[in-house]
């Protein structure tokens, strides 16, 4: 028998039963639909999670940061240094570290500061106190306007730039640019705090600049776009009133000098502090994508675990049918042997039957998993608040995989029945009833 015609064959026989195939090929279709469903998923959160770090600048960069306590192993202990970062330590850690691009300085307030506008609108929200290298690294756009300038930076110029957000809740669909606003000096912990009664209290700002719309950072949740950009010099001059730099955010050229950046930046950090580099921290981008991509991968086990029991139950399930159609055709296959077909034909005949039966489950469950897949997603979106897309996509390699795998099911369950067919004797196949 030819190759060809043992898939029309298939066919037929499929045609020819057509609910009793499709149950049976259910294991394979809901299989095949579980592994894809699950890789769809994952890579959408995969997308998502280099999305996140792009909002955060990317992944070859990491953040040196004082805070009060500080990680020792598996614990936190209270930070007594002395030690504080200071400007002068961006300025040598750009001089002295070959493979670092660029250094952001950041003092930031997360949320809670009072913002007033010229029109009486306000709004609780965050400032930023950075420099003009974190548009660059943040990769960044304006909307509108100019960003801070060195020139800002070096004579504290009482300038700012809005996030979307802000300028949005403050402005609505006015141009804020040259227009002021006030923030209060003091940072504002807390939502309910009164706010300042007293016109000292406040310090006024010349908007300069709109961002573009950034979105909020899955890892940490904060809302890039509801937030004020100052010059760092003037927030230390108007708020902290010192030269302290409580966070330096370091990228390094590519991904693949990142550690050589990270060994300079410490050393410089070291050389600078008397040989003390115990007080203060160090977060690494690619270190928690990794633990997102950490958590997806377990997912991902998990779900293809699952998957993998409903392939073993549809295999069985199609070994099961296949013995049952050997059975069912007994005369049929005595009668075909009776008129000069070989073993050999009459094992690719089941052998084929069994391969396109897997193989239409598994193209099906392509057209399950796809859907499955967006399904889960828009379940993902519900669930998970702060995300509004999620994209589900399978590749055409796994699309090919999935079919290839299925018929690989398809000889691996249904060699045996087809064998047992092969080594019937026409004589007792004829005599069957």
């Amino acid at each position: 028998m030819r190759f060809g015609e043992g898939i029309s064959v298939g066919f037929a026989a499929i045609r020819a039963n057509t609910l009793r195939s499709l149950l049976t090929m259910l294991g394979i279709i809901i299989g095949v639909a579980s592994v894809l469903a699950t890789i769809g998923i994952g890579n959408g959160a995969k997308t998502i999670v280099l999305q996140d770090a792009q909002k955060l600048g990317g992944a070859n960069q990491f953040t040196l940061y004082r805070s009060d306590h500080l990680r020792k192993g598996d614990r936190w202990i209270p930070n007594r240094s002395n030690e504080y970062f200071e400007y002068d330590d961006v300025l040598a850690i750009e001089a002295d570290c070959p493979s670092v691009e660029g250094v952001i300085p950041r003092l930031p307030v997360w949320r809670g500061v009072l913002v007033q506008a010229e029109g009486g609108a306000e709004k609780r929200t965050g400032y930023e106190g950075i420099t003009p290298f974190y548009r660059i690294g943040m990769n960044w756009e304006l909307k509108r306007g100019r960003f801070i300038s060195d020139e800002d930076v070096q004579t504290r110029s009482k300038v700012c730039i809005l996030g979307s957000e802000v300028a949005n809740e403050l402005f609505g669909n006015q141009n804020p640019i040259g227009k002021e606003i006030k923030i209060a000096r003091e940072s504002q912990n807390s939502w309910r705090r009164e706010r300042p009664k007293r016109e000292k209290s406040m310090e006024r700002f010349t908007i300069v600049g709109v961002m573009e719309p950034r979105g909020t950072s899955l890892r940490f949740g904060w809302n890039l776009d509801d937030r004020v950009l100052l010059p760092l010099t003037t927030v230390q001059e108007r708020f902290t009133g010192n030269d302290r730099v409580r966070m330096i955010t370091v990228q390094a050229k590519t991904l693949e000098l990142l550690e050589r950046a990270k060994a300079e930046v410490t050393a410089t950090i070291r050389k600078r502090h008397g040989n003390q580099d115990d007080f203060f921290n160090l977060w690494e981008m690619r270190q928690g994508m990794e633990q997102l991509f950490t958590i997806s991968r377990t997912i991902k086990i998990v779900l293809g675990i699952i998957a993998g029991v409903s392939l073993l139950v549809g295999g069985i399930g199609i070994m099961n049918i296949m013995l049952v159609s050997v059975t069912e055709r007994t005369r049929e296959i005595g009668l075909r042997k009776a008129l000069g077909a070989k073993r050999k034909d009459i094992l690719l005949q089941f052998l084929v039957e069994s391969v396109v039966m897997c193989s239409v489950g598994g193209l099906l469950g392509i057209a399950l998993g796809a859907a499955a897949g967006y399904g889960m997603a828009q379940i993902a979106i519900k669930i998970v608040k702060i995300i509004n897309y999620w994209p589900s996509f399978i590749t055409v390699e796994w699309a090919i995989i999935s079919v290839a795998f299925s018929a690989a099911i398809g000889v691996s369950f249904g060699l045996y029945p087809a064998v047992k067919a092969a080594r019937l004797s026409p004589i007792e196949a004829l005599r069957t009833e």
